[in-house]
């Protein structure tokens, strides 16, 4: 068998970004699409998720902007979980103490990450608006305030959020798609003609967008993901039906315009939003069709991409052979397996003529002593 070999590296965080692209064919070939249907597997990163990226760049950045010092600042953050969970492996790797703010909501797998790797979690109730002293966001400001040497990276304005992906989401998933040949059975544009990725702080759809739009391809389609419930979507009517409503999706969506998303034409195309009920089922797809065990945030973009080629627009592309459509898949199932909507999609049964026959066969009383050959 061939392989790369990969040189040794120094730490956890120069094994950061560098995912694959994969293709989702099955799913393709279920909703009769003629383009190439491909997934950014954002889970195989050292902490498991797209967030490592802007972790990464914001601490990088602070310690070359002398505002993070060795042995006494406190990095705090809030964050619904995967950047806490990049930022406290980032600072256990470069010996910062991590203080990190989330909702409720947020999974237990998440809190205990955060723990294991040394960070201090604080929990806040999931119905406080952003701006509230009791919100993530508002208890993370007062520690900021009373703890010295705190320091908030603050991922919601903090430019190398968006940067990090400019600079390497963004060009790897253009040097993917360039190096790989098109082939009579695999026609390719050799361009990205399409990028779906669901919105957080905005700041993944943002740099990914800038670096297809400026280096790469300026027509790239650029379609924004949200949720029910949140805000972020434009036009604002998209927001009206259900806004303020919960939802179970971790991750991206929220009660106010981060800063550092850039909302508007020319950088998201197209948005559209989405349900939990059809992100789960996405993710029951890619999990039982193409074998990726991705989060729910993964199901909400590969529905809203699924939602989107039925528009004109999104038609066009979807029956043309050869354009390239990449889905960003932003964490694994590592973070939600305890989850109720998760435990429901692996114990869901669903019939079939092998679980009719294996049910057959072990009702029938065993005469037959069982020998080491059949073994």
């Amino acid at each position: 068998m061939e392989f790369t070999p990969r040189r040794i590296l120094d730490n956890a965080l120069d094994a950061v970004g560098n995912t694959p692209l994969i293709r989702l064919d099955k799913i393709a070939a279920e909703h009769g699409l003629k383009c190439n249907l491909l997934g950014k597997l954002e889970f195989v990163s050292a902490g498991g998720s797209v967030k490592d990226r802007i972790a990464k760049a914001m601490v990088l950045a602070a310690e070359k902007e002398g505002k993070l010092i060795p042995g006494k600042s406190v990095v705090i953050e809030p964050t619904s979980g995967n950047t806490g969970i990049g930022l406290a492996m980032a600072c256990a790797i470069k010996g910062y103490s991590v203080v990190i703010t989330m909702p409720k909501k947020m999974s237990l797998e998440k809190e205990a990450l955060l723990r294991a790797l040394g960070a201090q979690v604080i929990r806040t109730p999931d119905e406080e608006p952003w701006d509230s002293p009791r919100s993530h966001i508002g208890v993370a400001c007062k520690l900021q305030r009373e703890i010295e040497h705190g320091i908030i990276l603050d991922q919601y304005r903090n430019i190398n959020n968006p940067l990090a992906h400019e600079y390497t989401t963004g060009p790897e998933i253009i040097a993917s798609v360039v190096s790989t040949p098109s082939t009579r059975t695999r026609p390719s544009s050799m361009k990205v003609d399409a990028f779906v990725a669901g919105a957080g702080t905005g700041g993944t759809v943002t740099g990914v967008s800038r670096a297809l739009k400026k280096t790469h391809n300026a027509d790239c389609i650029v379609v924004g993901i949200d949720p029910i419930g949140s805000i972020l979507a434009l036009p604002n009517s998209l927001n009206i039906d259900g806004e303020g409503k919960p939802y179970v999706v971790e991750g991206i969506g929220y009660d106010f315009i981060p800063d550092v998303l850039s909302r508007d034409v020319p950088d998201v195309n197209h948005w559209v939003k989405t349900s939990d009920e059809d992100a789960f089922k996405a993710v029951q797809a890619l999990m039982r069709k193409e074998g990726l065990l991705v989060g729910g945030s993964s199901g909400s973009a590969l529905s809203g991409a699924l939602a989107w080629f039925e528009t004109e627009q999104g038609r066009k592309v979807a029956g043309t052979e050869g354009l390239n459509v990449v889905v960003l898949l932003p964490d694994g199932i590592r973070n939600y397996m305890s989850k109720e909507w998760f435990l429901k999609n692996a114990f869901q049964t669903e019939h079939s003529d092998l679980a009719t026959r294996i049910s057959g066969i072990l009702a029938q009383e065993e005469t037959v002593p069982v020998q080491k050959a059949n073994l």
